[in-house]
């Protein structure tokens, strides 16, 4: 029987999405092995049950509203309450959870999906939200810019074969189209940061429980886009040079015997990398997908609005599909406010 706790004293829910503030890890520890103590909590490699727990990229860049790519929604302050329920989830939970991974989406100024890899012939770039289509590429209406092969150390042909290839696959597999993003997720920049409270709550479960807070990069390949944490969204270059998979870390997921996933953006990172889960275990059996929750009130789609608030365009309904798509294949969409033990087909003994 899972075994829900009581939030702990230092947590504040205004302090969880706080890009002011400085964690004090001396203080956690001390918080934490008073918990382990008055609990009697063992360590997490002896659980009878593996529960992992996946955020996928709550980090500043998405979940601040001031962070580049903040995930708002339609009502404005998703991301931020998404935060709240996550990290009031993991402390409710602590003795529950068995492995908590975190991933970061990572990047450098010149990517393919920043402004900086294109321009147009008056060299100017193209502005955030652009979507870049194959016909743009070999119309011309976006070209390589040199800057750009110069920083990569690669020609601007290279690049041009790459872009007319790459907007190829993704229009031929069904993908989103190439998506010029605003600056976000910038390695060595504050954005990069998970948010204060989760960062928080996932440092005070590793010292609870005695197991080191897990944290996977995504996103550092300049070339192709990476939603899911698992793979790019292309992976093969047009000179046949292979993009890796993360396939050690979809070993990892794959062995828990309960799987949590939840972050932002559902629309995105968190669709496509359940997505991407989905068809590695229907390659080894089916069944696997029953031992995944995703936690739907702990995570927002992207809605894009204009300076004035009107919607430009609404990832909801793409995010609702592929939801349906998990439900239907076996996969649980749940509460994050549900007790565990409510969840349906939950096995924790």
């Amino acid at each position: 029987m899972a075994q829900t706790l009581a939030l702990p004293a230092f947590y504040k829910p205004d302090n969880v999405v706080d890009d002011a503030r400085w964690i004090d890890f001396g203080a956690l520890q001390s918080a934490a092995l008073d918990t382990r103590r008055s609990l009697g909590l063992k360590p997490a490699k002896d659980d009878a049950r593996k529960v992992g727990l996946l955020l996928i990229d709550t980090q500043r860049t998405f979940c601040d509203p001031n962070g580049e790519l903040y995930v708002g929604g339609m009502s404005g302050d998703g991301a931020v309450k998404d935060s709240i329920r996550t990290t009031e989830f993991i402390y409710r939970n602590l003795a529950t959870i068995s492995n908590i991974d975190c991933t970061l989406d990572t990047h450098r100024a010149y990517a393919v999906f920043h402004s900086s890899f294109l321009i147009d012939a008056n060299g100017e770039h193209p502005v955030p939200f652009t979507n870049i289509t194959n016909a743009d590429i070999v119309g011309g209406v976006w070209k390589p810019d040199p800057f750009a092969a110069a920083a990569l150390g690669v020609s601007v042909m290279f690049l041009q074969h790459h872009l007319q290839d790459y907007t190829a696959k993704l229009e031929a597999a069904g993908r989103y189209a190439l998506t010029m993003w605003p600056y976000h997720g910038m390695i060595g920049d504050k954005g990069h940061a998970l948010v204060s409270g989760i960062a928080e709550a996932l440092n005070y479960h590793g010292l609870v429980r005695g197991v080191q807070p897990g944290i996977q990069i995504k996103g550092t390949h300049p070339f192709v886009e990476n939603y899911s944490i698992l793979g790019p969204e292309v992976r093969e270059l047009w000179d046949k040079q292979p993009v890796p998979r993360n396939t050690a870390f979809l070993k990892e997921l794959i062995e828990n015997d309960v799987l949590i996933i939840t972050g932002q953006a559902k629309s995105h990172c968190v669709a496509w990398t359940i997505s991407d889960l989905l068809r590695e275990i229907a390659a080894i059996d089916i069944a696997l997908a029953k031992k995944i929750y995703i936690m739907e009130d702990c995570t927002t789609s992207i809605v894009v609005k204009d300076p004035n608030g009107g919607v430009i365009y609404d990832y909801g309904p793409d995010a609702d599909k592929a939801f349906d798509e998990f439900r239907n294949a076996g996969m649980h969409i749940v509460q994050s406010t549900d007790p565990i033990e409510s969840w349906p087909d939950i096995d924790l003994v």
